[in-house]
């Protein structure tokens, strides 16, 4: 019952990035016949050292959604404190909903059901804007942030430029060509 839920809950959420395309990201289906598995690309804010980037994640829902976060870990390289790795992004709405063990969030702060894709997605390209170093989840790139912003860039800005050549070669399109929309229903489309 709560996976049928789940999946009603994501095909509307689908339709409505679909029907009204958000500035700065898009989204669409891993698989046209697994809604609880996303693939996202996420352009780089201005003014920030992705700028102009292309960043591809994966976001898994788990089958009692919206009532459990999905994860979400870039399949691109990205060097970002409140980023894994292994790529897995850590922000606090991902996180289980309730208090925070380590006592580090607000229960305000972490996962709540009114959470959708738009809102997770917007709420990572923030991160991207204004990285959290107080609870990292990359230390390295957290002490680089902390001492020196040149010294955060230098590591970083030779990354973004990779990761934008890979997304292109990958998509074989122009960056403005790659967010335009696909849509015309869940079910024919898998990106939007």
């Amino acid at each position: 019952m709560a996976a049928s839920q789940a999946s009603l809950l994501l095909q509307k959420q689908l339709k409505d990035l679909c029907k009204n395309p958000v500035d700065g990201f898009s989204a669409g289906l891993v698989d046209e016949n697994n809604i609880f598995e996303w693939s996202v690309t996420i352009i780089g804010p201005p003014d920030t050292l992705y700028e102009g980037g292309f960043f591809n994640a994966i976001m898994s829902f788990p089958n009692n959604y919206p009532n459990s976060p999905p994860t979400v870990k870039f399949t691109s390289d990205i060097w970002h404190p409140n980023v894994y790795p292994d790529g897995r992004v850590c922000i606090s709405i991902l996180h289980p909903p309730g208090e925070d063990p380590n006592g580090y969030e607000l229960a305000s702060e972490r996962w709540t059901p009114v959470h959708t894709v738009e809102s997770i997605v917007l709420s990572i390209i923030s991160m991207l804007s204004s990285p959290n170093d107080e609870s990292p989840a990359n230390v390295e790139a957290a002490v680089r942030v902390e001492r020196s912003e040149r010294r955060f860039q230098e590591k970083g800005e030779p990354l973004c430029e990779k990761v934008t050549r890979n997304a292109m070669n990958e998509y074989d399109v122009l960056p403005n060509e790659a967010f335009s929309p696909l849509c015309t229903s869940v079910s024919s489309e898998r990106m939007c």
